[in-house]
């Protein structure tokens, strides 16, 4: 390759943004603009509400939803993610400073900044590395219970909101605490405000909405207009707030939202915030990646388009990094809008780059409209939205499906609902390791035998098959390695234990793709106590790769018996009685 050729695959591959510009057309141009004009619709109150979740004053949400959505379209590889505050890392922004600082005050904001900077850092390092295998790391499943689990906390949170009531805490406990001393003290004039914000929203998404279509407005874009009906709950509520007054009656509001464009710093630095920062900045620097991939690859899915993993851990790393920059808490991409965004017509990032565009003009211009914003209104906006992560449809899947799937669910929920979130996802990371090693340590081993008049082998256990008293052939469905050579020693052994008549024992590795070292040992070893037993030890379907391993050792040279290319070429040549 030419110096010039690598020097531009190079650029590609750093930034996306040249690959979709060149070829960037005029309908693009159109799906891009409406679907950033329905985005910013509803980006908007999300912001507002998930700063506030995050214990950050409102205007920290536009902030971070305005230059991170420019970063990430030109260096993020999805067409349709949209990057922003998002519930589950604003819990756990809030849950990594309020230990540190009370919320709201500079200290605070300076730690949301901070921990959004360290966490971009991370992240363009986790990508330069060529990391973005680590989104494998945590199961579906469990990432699912922490979610779950996470999304009732962010719930009960709310209720200092809906209900007016002091509360505090990261947990059920702290939550349930604080919330039975101050049950007493709920303002009734908040909770009707919350009242009717959650039935006016409940019957815009329920009935008004799936009335559209028999109006004669389309069905796609009545189903558009109805991921706008917080906005139109707020508006309602905010209005009513005014021409009544009630502040007045201790609704408490949003204030006074700062105008204009946020102003560029450099993040406040010191090594004792960076050291308490650092553990919950790769917490969220990973469970955002997680969930941006998993939304990244069902939407470039459904367009027969792809993403890069490693190049959407540079992509959020800088937008976390424009956040920070620009006064904002972490941000990622966010389920909700990545799918309007989607289902708007977005064709290129620049869909993202245009809702930055609105949201600036709003920060420009239309902040004092949401002076009288209750933030109550808001709650109701986080609570909706929040439902829908709650799967409890999914524990019963895995209660029906796997128990070991089962008892990590459950166990990385109960653990995040009552110690915390950042001990939910660490619960989660070790509970995903656990059972991997507990499914892969005991693998599953079969005694085969040929199926009559064929030469496929099945288990004997399964199927009508074809053995032979003198030959034990057993496959093992995992790849060894340290953890399960043991077990798989141990069942050899017993095996020959109960045959007495055993003369050849032939290993069938169809399903082996890696033999580490500690698992070639224990080969050895059984290799050597079989030859003392004068029997013989045959590996049969050798995978390539498996094979080129062991040619490198003496193993095949050392082994008593035959390596064979199939298992049938083994039973035929072994099925004699020597």
């Amino acid at each position: 390759m030419q110096p010039n050729s690598r020097l531009l695959s190079v650029i590609n591959r750093l930034l996306p943004a040249g690959q979709w510009l060149k070829n960037y057309k005029a309908e693009h141009f159109n799906g891009d603009l409406i679907a950033a004009l329905i985005v910013t619709i509803m980006l908007i109150p999300q912001s507002l509400a998930y700063a506030l979740l995050a214990g950050l004053p409102a205007e920290m949400g536009l902030y971070a939803s305005i230059l991170p959505l420019v970063l990430y379209g030109i260096f993020g590889s999805s067409y349709s993610l949209s990057v922003g505050p998002v519930a589950i890392i604003s819990l756990m922004t809030a849950s990594a400073i309020m230990p540190l600082a009370p919320a709201e005050s500079g200290t605070y904001v300076t730690l949301a900044i901070l921990l959004a900077f360290i966490s971009g850092l991370m992240l363009i390092v986790l990508g330069i590395l060529r990391f973005g295998f680590i989104a494998n790391f945590l199961s579906h499943p469990v990432v699912s219970g922490f979610i779950s689990a996470s999304g009732i906390i962010i719930i009960i949170s709310q209720l200092k909101h809906l209900l007016g009531i002091p509360m505090s805490g990261d947990n059920l406990i702290t939550l349930g605490t604080t919330l039975s001393q101050s049950i007493s003290q709920i303002h009734i004039a908040t909770f009707l405000m919350a009242i009717s914000c959650l039935g006016c929203l409940w019957w815009l998404r329920h009935h008004f909405f799936t009335y559209l279509p028999h109006w004669g407005i389309p069905l796609h874009f009545a189903q558009l207009l109805s991921k706008t009906a917080p906005v139109l709950v707020i508006s309602l509520a905010t209005l009513a707030t005014y021409l009544f007054r009630l502040d007045l009656t201790g609704v408490a509001i949003v204030g006074e939202i700062p105008k204009g464009f946020p102003q560029l710093t450099w993040p406040t630095i010191t090594l004792e915030h960076c050291q308490q920062l650092t553990s919950s900045a790769l917490l969220i620097a990973i469970i955002g990646f997680i969930e941006s991939v998993s939304i990244g690859k069902t939407l470039a899915a459904k367009k027969r388009q792809r993403i890069n993993p490693n190049q959407e851990l540079i992509g959020l790393g800088t937008a976390n990094l424009a956040s920070a920059f620009s006064g904002g808490l972490p941000v990622t991409g966010g389920f909700s809008r990545s799918v309007v965004n989607y289902d708007a017509g977005a064709s290129t990032p620049a869909a993202g780059i245009f809702a930055a565009l609105g949201i600036a003009i709003a920060t420009l211009w239309l902040t004092p409209l949401l002076y009288y914003l209750p933030k109550a209104a808001l709650a109701v906006t986080i609570v909706m939205a929040v439902l829908s992560l709650i799967d409890i449809d999914l524990i019963r899947k895995a209660w029906q499906y796997s128990r070991a799937e089962f008892a990590g669910i459950t166990t990385t929920l109960i653990i995040t609902l009552f110690l915390g979130v950042e001990y939910g996802v660490l619960s989660g990371v070790a509970i995903s390791i656990s059972l991997h090693l507990f499914k892969t340590a005991r693998p599953h081993i079969a005694v085969v035998g040929e199926i009559p008049g064929t030469e496929h082998f099945r288990n004997i256990q399964r199927h009508n098959v074809i053995t032979y008293p003198h030959i034990i052939s057993i496959r093992v469905d995992e790849s060894l390695y340290f953890a399960n050579t043991s077990f798989l020693e141990d069942k050899i052994y017993s095996l020959v234990a109960q045959n007495t008549s055993a003369q050849h024992v032939i290993l069938m590795c169809t399903a082996i793709n890696e033999i580490d070292l500690s698992a070639l040992e224990t080969l050895e070893v059984i290799n050597q106590r079989l030859q003392e037993l004068n029997i013989h030890f045959h590996l049969s379907e050798v995978k390539g790769p498996v094979m080129d391993t062991l040619q490198k050792t003496t193993f095949t040279k050392q082994l008593n018996g035959n390596i064979y290319l199939s298992q049938h070429q083994a039973i035929e040549d072994l099925k004699q009685v020597h």
